[in-house]
């Protein structure tokens, strides 16, 4: 593939340095394929969800899919508006992506929340070191979506977390 010719014909006008819109660029679409990995997982997790407290945490995990979700086309524009290009199919998501996926047949609820969680808190620090590639470079914007994306996140941890507490210690 020419990259030339895709730079040409894919082109955003931008004041951010070609390093930067490749560091950032690259850095959004390893996040982008993390978020869609975790979707899949989180509706996953809904669509087997189980047991005693089925309604509330297949509730849980639906309304946490939809604000995941709602993160992906954000992320992908940002990617462009800076003059990168971002994911392309499932292959590039399953290149990319530091969140693993879960075939197993049959997942305990509470494995499936402390799991989530898990993920969600990796899916934080993947967020925090694409903020630092942003402050390298000066990308407030990009920033400002990341700082956002990074508090729902920790919300989602917290919420999994607590879910998951034990208190017959």
């Amino acid at each position: 593939m020419n990259t030339a010719n895709t730079k040409s014909k894919l082109g955003t006008r931008t004041n951010l340095s070609e390093e930067a819109t490749r560091d950032i660029s690259a850095a959004l679409n390893a996040l982008l394929a993390d978020v869609f990995a975790l979707y899949l997982k989180t509706k996953n997790f809904h669509w087997h969800m189980s047991g005693p407290h089925f309604r509330d945490y297949h509730l849980l995990l639906d309304e946490q899919g939809d604000q995941i979700f709602a993160m992906t086309d954000p992320m992908a524009e940002r990617a462009r508006k800076i003059g990168g290009t971002t994911l392309r199919s499932i292959g590039n998501i399953a290149r990319l992506q530091r969140i693993p996926d879960n075939d197993a047949e049959y997942v305990d609820p509470q494995d499936m929340l402390a799991e989530l969680a898990d993920n969600n808190l990796k899916l934080a620090a993947e967020i925090r070191a694409a903020h630092d590639v942003c402050d390298e470079y000066g990308d407030i914007a990009t920033a400002s979506l990341l700082e956002n994306w990074l508090d729902e996140t920790e919300r989602r941890t917290w919420f999994l977390f607590e879910s998951t507490r034990n208190t017959n210690r």
